[in-house]
């Protein structure tokens, strides 16, 4: 990655806090103070005496062109009242209350050219390849953010080998491997990538179906990790991850978080969150892509109904004066103390980003076997995600409304998770973004 001095970083001297001006052109609308009270109360109402938590706590979902709710700006709301009333929700029990964490299925030795799959076909950089994140790392963020239940790693050995005799698919474009779960072996579909990073993606839907059979009687949910890259269907390119949410399974991939890919799939670092909110990226967005252009037949959305709720925090100056008034703007001020991670990263420093997002993904996709929907309340890390480039711009918190979703499920308190969620950040104080979260979490009482 070409370095960059710190003289030509963006200095994000304002941060924009409600949906971006390209968001009126989609037909999004963004619900009121009083539906987002609404929709943290159990009853669906808003008590009169309700506190609104501040943009600086919880900015709006920023909606740039391309990004999830641009492309479905009509997406339903989840409130608090409506997963409660979820028929669909799986609830926590004595019997099952552990999630479990498999590690990548090492591989067979005698079909060596599977483990090839999952390393990049050429250096994409000068920088050396960071070692992928730990199993142990990932279940002790989880662990933190689900607080209130066990978080174990899957005892069961998982390998891939050769599915079916006389298989000779290390030669054929599109194939099968088998993938052993303890006793069983069971078939995962493959196919040849076109694109230039890596030579074969697994199927998602094989290796959720995997996971269900993986799963344990005293399991509440599992998370499969891999290490290659995998495809959903043969319109998909590729896909990070997914959740069956009611068999209480989740796959999420590593392979394309590896920071070397930065570059090559477009990712800005400098402003990937809290940056993420610098108002001139944010007009860079949406002015230079030609998906900003208004779309035919959308609904006008009348930009003073939005002016109408909090305004004060649309467009904040960042200073010395204020840098510190607000979550959003400790986070930033937390981020900005570390060397850039544009300008020659160390490799810790990129092992650590690299872990950051495995971990953000991983939250996400269980939050989906909690019977959590994709949020469309604020910026939050339950929000849907359309590309590589949307997914670095998402927070790692809850908004308050999946808070809830949380804490009633797993039987904590805010302050105890906040408490976890402290202790794994901090022994992460060099990584941007877990020190980032860190000192949101200290700035929002």
């Amino acid at each position: 990655m070409t370095s960059i001095s710190e003289s030509n970083l963006c200095p994000h001297s304002s941060l924009t806090l409600v949906p971006s001006e390209f968001s009126y052109q989609t037909g999004f609308s963004w619900s009121d103070a009083k539906k987002r009270a609404a929709a943290v109360t159990p009853q669906g109402r808003a008590p009169s005496n309700v506190s609104i938590p501040a943009q600086t706590s919880f900015p709006a979902p920023l909606i740039l062109p391309e990004d999830d709710l641009a492309l479905d700006p009509k997406y339903p709301a989840q409130s608090l009242r409506s997963w409660i009333r979820s028929k669909d929700r799986n609830h926590v029990t004595k019997e099952r209350k552990i999630i479990y964490v498999a590690e990548p299925p090492s591989v067979d030795p005698s079909v060596d050219f599977i483990r090839q799959w999952s390393q990049l076909k050429a250096p994409k950089s000068s920088h050396e390849v960071p070692p992928e994140p730990q199993t142990q790392e990932i279940i002790d963020y989880v662990t933190a953010f689900y607080h209130g239940l066990l978080v174990k790693k899957l005892p069961v050995q998982l390998m891939f080998t050769r599915w079916g005799t006389g298989s000779n698919i290390e030669k054929k474009k599109n194939g099968n491997i088998g993938l052993i779960l303890g006793t069983e072996c069971v078939r995962i579909r493959t196919r040849q990538v076109s694109g230039e990073f890596f030579i074969q993606q697994l199927n998602l839907d094989d290796l959720l179906d995997a996971a269900i059979s993986l799963l344990p009687d005293d399991a509440y949910a599992l998370l499969l990790l891999v290490s290659h890259d995998i495809y959903e269907n043969d319109e998909d390119d590729f896909a990070c991850g997914r959740a069956y949410g009611g068999s209480r399974v989740a796959v999420v991939s590593t392979a394309r978080y590896n920071p070397v890919l930065d570059v090559a799939q477009n990712i800005d670092r400098e402003h990937s969150w809290p940056a993420s909110h610098c108002s001139a990226y944010i007009q860079s967005c949406c002015t230079n892509a030609e998906s900003a252009k208004k779309p035919k037949q959308r609904q006008k959305i009348s930009r003073t109904d939005i002016e109408k709720d909090q305004t004060k925090w649309e467009s904040t100056p960042l200073s010395d004066d204020n840098i510190t008034t607000g979550p959003i703007y400790a986070a930033l001020a937390a981020h900005r103390t570390l060397s850039s991670a544009m300008n020659s990263p160390s490799l810790s420093a990129s092992s650590g980003l690299w872990l950051a997002r495995v971990c953000r993904t991983a939250s996400h996709e269980l939050g989906h076997c909690f019977g959590m929907d994709h949020c469309i309340y604020y910026a939050c890390a339950m929000q849907g995600t359309a590309s590589l480039a949307e997914d670095a711009r998402q927070p790692p918190y809850v908004c308050p409304v999946d808070l809830e979703k949380i804490l009633r499920a797993c039987g904590t308190t805010k302050e105890l998770r906040d408490e976890a969620l402290l202790s794994f950040c901090e022994r992460h104080k060099h990584i941007h973004h877990f020190s980032a979260f860190s000192a949101w979490i200290q700035s929002n009482p």
